[in-house]
């Protein structure tokens, strides 16, 4: 891995910026934390500030003009090699030690060996920064750095949330409590955020729960709501959409995406439509969705996508005729902006931000009712002409609210606000 770059700017107030963002695991086609660094970086980088990235795994894609650094790590989420065996070399170091007893007593170690290692890398170069930027690793490595130089950090929703929905999800006590050992990394969290000066989130929905579970003051919170890529995300007028076609993104096979509400209201549909599903992505081998999909014998109208290129994700948005996020909660909802900047109408539930990104372009249902989705997708699909306006109110909408260089620019308000109350302290 290379060394830091040795740059240096004009210290003034109204002047470039150093930042240094943090982000434990930012993959740029799965989930929101990737999405979010990706494009974050880039808007901050054409405001002319000096952006470098400290990341775990995987390699976050960003553009070359911004620099890079993947701090090792054991990597036991690797999909391509999951949960191996560190060698003895590997464990001679403490973090790698710590990374593999936890992954292997069912815990989620990653989030608080990133902030270790990311402390040990930058400790003696923190002062090339004017702030640094976590993206929701809240470790107790960020809590030193806060210590030496501004640190902000991103909380996109309350994880206590998705603790919270897995829980209910399982019935087995050993179920439960593998559950509560796996969000044991929650406790740090809420301890680190509460000691950091100011806390950026996505949704005035997303500022209620955190401050709630959290136990953090209201008045330490700014919202900046996402932006949406529109140079990726935008309509295609050459192709066509088709009929019954709904699309629906999953990010993470998790319950906390509603997955199996839309798939039931789809077997209910399928009795009078000759409705289909594409999700975006891919399930969990033999997970709770793929038997589900089967007992409802609705595999024959489920296409599951698995990982597919950027333009390719455009042109399946292309044919849909509805886009469905059936999320129980969300704290900001990147698929409903994608969607709508494609110029694809939109049925989203009412969990957590979703409504506020919606707002009154798309069709709002209650989460965790698959009754609901199943008339609200039903009407849509009858009826062209409010899917043509919804579609076309919904590309409005993101032009008009959710751009990435207005989310830079107020997270650089941020920025400003809590270097300036640094230098007072």
């Amino acid at each position: 891995m290379a060394g830091l770059r040795d740059f240096r700017v004009p210290q003034n107030s109204d002047g470039p910026l150093r930042v240094c963002l943090l982000s434990y695991r930012s993959n740029p086609h799965c989930g929101g934390q990737g999405v979010y660094l990706k494009n974050l970086s880039r808007a901050l980088k054409d405001l002319d500030h000096v952006v470098e990235v400290i990341t775990g795994p995987p390699d976050p894609q960003l553009d070359d003009d911004i620099p890079v650094y993947q701090l090792p790590c054991l990597d036991l989420y690797n999909a391509e090699d999951p949960f191996r065996i560190p060698t003895a070399q590997e464990l001679r170091d403490p973090i790698n030690l710590i990374e593999w007893i936890g992954v292997s007593t069912m815990g989620f170690p990653e989030p608080f060996t990133f902030g270790l290692r990311a402390y040990q890398f930058l400790r003696s170069r923190l002062q090339r920064y004017d702030i640094v930027h976590d993206n929701q690793s809240l470790s107790y490595g960020i809590w030193a750095m806060n210590k030496k130089v501004p640190t902000v950090a991103t909380i996109h929703h309350p994880v206590t949330v998705d603790r919270k929905i897995a829980i209910q999800s399982v019935i087995s006590p050993w179920e439960k409590m593998k559950q509560w050992r796996w969000y044991s990394f929650i406790g740090m969290q809420k301890r680190v955020s509460r000691s950091l000066p100011r806390i950026i989130t996505v949704s005035k929905s997303a500022k209620e729960d955190i401050s709630r579970d959290f136990n953090i003051s209201a008045e330490k919170f700014s919202i900046v709501p996402n932006g949406i890529n529109t140079n990726l995300f935008y309509p295609i007028a050459d192709i066509k959409r088709e009929r019954y076609r709904v699309i629906v993104t999953n990010s993470a096979d998790t319950p906390l995406k509603g997955l199996l509400f839309l798939f039931r209201a789809v077997a209910e549909l399928a009795k009078n439509q000759d409705i289909h599903v594409t999700v975006v992505g891919e399930p969990k081998k033999d997970g709770d969705i793929v038997k589900l999909v089967r007992e409802l014998n609705i595999s024959h109208r489920i296409n599951f996508t698995g990982r597919i290129d950027d333009q390719e994700f455009v042109r399946q948005y292309a044919r849909a005729t509805v886009a469905v996020v059936p999320s129980v909660y969300e704290g900001f909802g990147l698929p409903v902006g994608e969607a709508m900047a494609c110029g694809v109408p939109v049925i989203s539930t009412t969990g957590g931000a979703l409504p506020e990104v919606v707002g009154d372009a798309g069709v709002l249902v209650p989460p965790a009712d698959s009754a609901a989705l199943a008339r609200a997708i039903h009407e849509l699909l009858e009826n062209p002409q409010r899917a043509k306006v919804l579609g076309s109110a919904g590309f409005r909408r993101v032009q008009e609210h959710f751009t990435w260089k207005r989310a830079a620019e107020k997270t650089v308000e941020t920025y400003r606000e809590v270097i300036n109350g640094h230098r007072r302290f």
